[in-house]
């Protein structure tokens, strides 16, 4: 046994006396420690209850490996029944599709799945409910498809490449050149707002066996509605430098309301300041030939108007606002007018500027949010 300092033997004892933890590391710090008092193998080996070999090999690996050699290195249980390499290929069959493998149907059924893996001689079996099991620490889950539109834009990846640049300015990731936008907003429409019952949650008492036969009647929302007060829009746009959310409500969405919207975006800064506006390609944000009005002002007020690809507005950040104003606002409400309504929207876009740091927000936004 080599020699062991006193901080060794203070360990070894607090090894010893501590009534808690494996007790195989118990015996070898003792082991150990009778070792280094200078007990013979011999005798520590009557006194452990184990032969003089085991004495020799827990001391020996102390003296290589130092501490580490008394915490043992399995673990209890049953050992895992398939492989890495085998998990790998299973969790990679299971994502692909069954036309890629010449199979004649769309998706895995855990059958369908099982019975392929042993054709193709991956596992030599496995059961319905293990196949299972190990998806699921695999982090692999039976999913609905959700849908996806391609965008056909010829100009897609220039578009996106400015899109994310701008991000990346906000984000304090780039520093803007001379003559680029220091201020960021991403712009978009939200609505039609119909005076409509929304469906939504609320806290009631329960009922069945153990309701209060006194109990109020739940509150219930319409079934029907008319539409007798027309439509709403609200033009939002985000401050992605200050996190601030700005709104005005339009009767009409169209290329007056859009540049009236962008002119109080300009006034929010010095003139000499330049800003950008994200957008999507929404007809009355375009300079067309009939109507140039849009990039004449841009042009003349220092703005850069950046449109998203076509069919690819969850490159805007405002969707994820929208998101959140839809969950927090209008879910289970059914309001009689839309000036109800929209003075309860002005005044959650006043509640979400002076919570921007608010927990259930940022988990919605985060959520929601892609770009």
């Amino acid at each position: 046994m080599r020699e062991i300092d006193d901080d060794e033997g203070r360990r070894l004892l607090r090894i010893i006396r501590r009534g808690t933890g494996s007790v195989v590391t118990w015996r070898r710090a003792q082991m150990v420690l009778l070792s280094a008092q200078g007990m013979p193998v011999a005798k520590i080996a009557e006194v452990s209850f184990t032969s003089d070999d085991r004495v020799r090999d827990v001391i020996h690996n102390f003296n290589t490996d130092g501490f580490d050699s008394l915490y043992p290195k399995y673990k209890g249980g049953r050992p895992k029944t398939f492989t890495v390499p085998e998990r790998r290929e299973i969790k990679k069959i299971a994502k692909s599709k069954p036309t890629e493998h010449d199979l004649p149907f769309s998706t895995w059924s855990l059958t369908k799945l099982a019975d392929f893996l042993v054709a193709e001689g991956v596992v030599d079996d496995i059961s319905h409910e293990g196949l299972r099991i190990l998806l699921r620490e695999e982090g692999v889950s039976f999913q609905r498809l959700k849908t996806w539109k391609t965008s056909r834009d010829p100009d897609y990846a220039m578009k996106k490449a400015r899109v994310e640049h701008l991000y990346a300015i906000a984000d304090g990731e780039v520093i803007p050149e001379e003559g680029e936008p220091e201020v960021i907003f991403c712009m978009d429409e939200f609505g039609p707002l119909n005076l409509m019952p929304h469906p939504g949650r609320q806290w009631a008492e329960r009922g069945g066996k153990h309701k209060d036969p006194d109990r109020e009647p739940r509150r219930r929302r319409r079934a029907t509605y008319n539409r007798y007060g027309g439509v709403r829009h609200l033009f939002a746009a985000l401050d992605l430098a200050k996190d601030k959310l700005y709104g005005h409500i339009k009767p009409v969405k169209k290329r007056t309301q859009f540049l009236e919207f962008c002119r109080y975006l300009r006034s929010l800064y010095p003139p000499k300041v330049r800003i950008a506006i994200v957008c999507d390609n929404f007809s009355p944000h375009l300079t067309t030939k009939r109507c140039q009005r849009v990039g004449t002002w841009a042009t003349a007020n220092n703005v850069e108007i950046a449109y998203t690809p076509t069919n690819s507005s969850w490159l805007n950040r405002i969707e994820a606002q929208f998101t959140a104003l839809r969950y927090f606002t209008l879910d289970g409400t059914d309001h009689a007018d839309h000036k109800q309504q929209g003075s309860m929207i002005r005044r959650y876009i006043i509640w979400r500027n002076r919570h921007a740091n608010d927990k259930r927000l940022r988990t919605v936004v985060d959520r929601a949010n892609v770009a």
